[in-house]
């Protein structure tokens, strides 16, 4: 690869700059995937050569780019600030210039080069949002500088009443794709540790929890469980047998338990949950891959059907289900099952 653009460089050479130009743009057109040395050996080449080349020969060149699935960033740049009338048909049709170059493009050219990118048959929310803060999300409805400046980015939408249809759907489509990433930007944002309104493990119930799993208590580790859910013994039981150790983790992570003390805990009673993949265990891996919203929902249901399911204690002494005589609902379980 060397070899071949350094020939093409010699100064023994008796071709001319733009044959020069030409032969080495369609060497690098004929490599399918070129390496990280070969895009900079092309990027050291084509600067020079592009510069001491004629305007048709520089016009040819980035035509001939513009189809090409790979250039080096720093060539999109450099062609990107060409002259509008060079640059156009790259900054256009292009696929291998990146959202940040294209928007360095836009803020650093002019309106012009921004028109050109506005051209382009697809752009992402970030090159959007870019072009609407510099007011050139409508370039060619008819709109002055002026009355563009004027407008507000918020309305970008209002703006494309003059489009044809299938220009209109599609910036409606980049539309709802920006906002579905400003949700997901917000939800990634969200402070994890704000659990007001949740429930939440005492410090003295974690230091239980964390002592009882050393110890392999399940029967103990169970009824501080049911004590940090407010539920019954039966569900804390229930939560515990699934052998898969996946509701017990859900539960510690609707009750804000320390993510540490949490794998401790899976590990201790679920020894399949010890073994290691890479540098972590299974119980790491398990909660790592909860959501908290989705465990808050989760915990919360089996606690409404654990409610329905059993009274308070204080209930089951004072409030018989049939009358004076009936027996409690935790022995009518039991009866049912003999």
């Amino acid at each position: 690869m060397r070899d071949r653009f350094r020939d093409l460089e010699e100064p023994a050479t008796v071709r001319k700059k733009d044959v020069v130009l030409m032969a080495t743009v369609t060497s690098f057109e004929g490599m399918n995937h070129p390496s990280k040395s070969e895009l900079r050996q092309f990027a050291e080449l084509f600067t020079p050569l592009f510069q001491a080349s004629s305007d048709e020969a520089k016009r040819q060149a980035v035509a001939a780019l513009s189809q090409c699935p790979t250039v080096p960033q720093a060539v999109a740049l450099f062609i990107g600030c060409q002259p509008i009338a060079i640059a156009a048909p790259f900054l256009t049709s292009s696929q291998a210039i990146d959202d940040d170059t294209l928007i360095t493009i836009a803020r650093t050219q002019g309106a012009a080069h921004a028109k050109a990118i506005v051209r382009r048959s697809s752009l992402s929310p970030k090159v959007i949002d870019a072009l609407v803060s510099l007011h050139q999300a409508e370039p060619e409805r008819g709109m002055t500088i002026a009355e563009t400046a004027a407008a507000q980015p918020t309305a970008a939408l209002d703006l494309t009443a003059s489009i044809p249809d299938p220009e209109a759907e599609r910036l409606a489509r980049e539309e709802v794709l920006r906002q579905k990433i400003k949700q997901i930007a917000r939800h990634l944002a969200r402070d994890d540790t704000d659990r007001l309104g949740l429930r939440n493990l005492s410090d003295a119930q974690e230091a239980l929890l964390v002592r009882f799993a050393r110890e392999r208590e399940a029967q103990q580790f169970a009824a501080t469980l049911a004590d940090a859910l407010s539920s019954s013994r039966w569900l804390a039981e229930r939560i515990m047998l699934d052998t898969s150790g996946q509701q017990l983790a859900l539960t510690l992570v609707s009750l804000g338990m320390g993510f540490a003390d949490a794998v401790y805990a899976l590990e201790r009673f679920y020894p399949q949950l010890a073994e290691r993949h890479g540098s972590v265990s299974r119980a790491w891996l398990v909660l790592d891959d909860i959501d908290a919203e989705e465990s808050h929902a989760r915990v919360e249901a089996w606690r409404r059907a654990d409610s329905y399911t059993y009274l308070p204690p204080e209930q089951k002494r004072d409030a018989p289900l049939f009358g004076p005589r009936a027996s409690p609902i935790r022995e009518l379980r039991v009866v049912s099952r003999r």
